[in-house]
């Protein structure tokens, strides 16, 4: 699948927002303004100014927005989603070359809140995929111990586990050790013992 750079930066910052949430073996990832910074940093976020308590109620609603999108039953309910986070975020589609950046498009308003920023990146990143008839991408790990958002962009659709735990790994070497647990106990050429007509009859390996 071909995404533009920019977009999939976007949704880079929108799963990294998502699984900022807690879960029951992990806290808050933004539990304070000082989390926030720490995120608007880490994902190079521009045109950010001074953060408050404000700021930080909103980028948490924006990413329970996010969430209910990656959790869409169809792409009808996902772009309704989508139409709601990028008007509230009073989108304004404009290109820019900052920081050094070829052009560029910015979907949010000069001025804009960090939260109004993310949901109009973000959103319009989102509607990228579900136009692309690509909602069913927009996907959780399936590893038991963890629900982690991520974008599978494999080529078939196949990605099932996040990447940040290392959760297929660890799957699948566990399969693999049931598997050899299950050979060993039933180890090639052992004796199996099979009852005909009401008695006994040893059979060697492999016997039909």
């Amino acid at each position: 699948m071909q995404i533009p750079h920019d977009t999939r930066r976007a949704l880079d910052v929108v799963v990294a927002l998502v699984n900022t949430a807690a879960e029951p073996d992990q806290p808050d990832g933004l539990s304070d303004v000082a989390a926030l910074r720490g995120f608007v940093k880490e994902h190079a976020i521009s045109d950010v100014g001074e953060l408050g308590a404000r700021d930080l109620a909103g980028v948490r609603t924006v990413r329970g927005k996010f969430a209910q999108v990656f959790a869409a039953p169809n792409s009808r309910a996902a772009a309704a989603l989508i139409n709601e986070l990028v008007a509230t975020a009073g989108t304004t589609p404009q290109l820019t070359d900052h920081d050094g950046y070829d052009w560029h498009v910015h979907y949010f308003a000069p001025g804009a809140s960090v939260g109004d920023h993310l949901a109009a990146d973000g959103g319009m990143a989102l509607a990228f995929i579900v136009v692309s008839g690509e909602q069913e991408r927009l996907r959780r790990c399936e590893a038991p111990d963890c629900r982690r958002a991520f974008v599978d962009l494999s080529r078939n659709r196949s990605r099932r586990y996040c990447d940040s735990r290392t959760c297929g790994n660890r799957l699948h070497v566990a399969a693999y050790r049931a598997r050899r647990r299950e050979a060993d106990s039933h180890p090639e050429g052992s004796e199996q013992v099979q009852v005909v007509d009401g008695g006994e009859q040893q059979q060697g390996p492999d016997h039909p």
